[in-house]
């Protein structure tokens, strides 16, 4: 039987969007880095349109949840939560956390209530303003730019697409958490240094 922490730990969800992800063609291929060469890659290249990522990091375990989606809004963060709350553990955990920025696709009172109403056990809580690089799961859209983005190089959105994929599903075979270790006592004195500084004088 689990203890008295493991019923504290519910689960906590780090969720956003990555937007417009081009599928850029390059007019000629890609060439690998080599002895005393680094990696080429052509500057034209024909727009094959874009796509938003979305992906919700379970923050204890390190797992990820994603997918692909023509655009961004209110209907396909819907499907990423849903996606993940008709899983198990989510599905029948007394509370889910989900942690959001303030976009357009989970602003304010609104997002919470379309949550409550549509998944009673989940609660959104939102970062700060301007302060979304407080959510995780930045940090695995960082991974994301640096190990499938870049270089932008592929033949159509559908490449994209299952790049992406692929990338998730390999992530998670080796997932872990997060070493977080920017606490709330960090946070505190970060916002209290702007009344420390003393203002400039007013030119007359």
């Amino acid at each position: 039987m689990a203890g008295p922490g493991a019923r504290r730990r519910r689960p906590l969800i780090s969720a956003d969007e990555k937007t417009s992800i081009q599928a850029r063609c390059r007019c000629h291929p890609t060439l690998p880095p080599g002895r005393s060469r680094l990696m080429r890659v052509e500057h034209e290249y024909d727009r094959g349109g874009a796509l938003a990522y979305l992906a919700a990091l379970d923050v204890h375990s390190g797992k990820v949840y994603g997918r692909c989606e023509p655009t961004t809004g209110l209907a396909p963060f819907a499907r990423l939560v849903e996606q993940v709350m008709t899983r198990e553990p989510y599905a029948s955990a007394r509370r889910v956390f989900w942690i959001v920025d303030n976009g357009s696709s989970h602003r304010g009172q609104a997002s919470i209530d379309r949550m409550t109403a549509a998944w009673p056990n989940a609660t959104i809580v939102h970062t700060p303003l301007h302060a979304s690089w407080l959510n995780q799961v930045e940090i695995y859209f960082s991974i994301v730019q640096r190990k499938v983005v870049t270089p932008n190089d592929f033949y159509d959105l559908a490449d994209v697409a299952n790049r992406l994929e692929a990338f998730h599903d390999h992530y998670n075979l080796g997932a872990r958490p997060f070493n977080w270790r920017y606490t709330k006592k960090d946070l505190d004195a970060l916002l209290k240094r702007p009344a420390t500084h003393t203002p400039l004088p007013t030119a007359a």
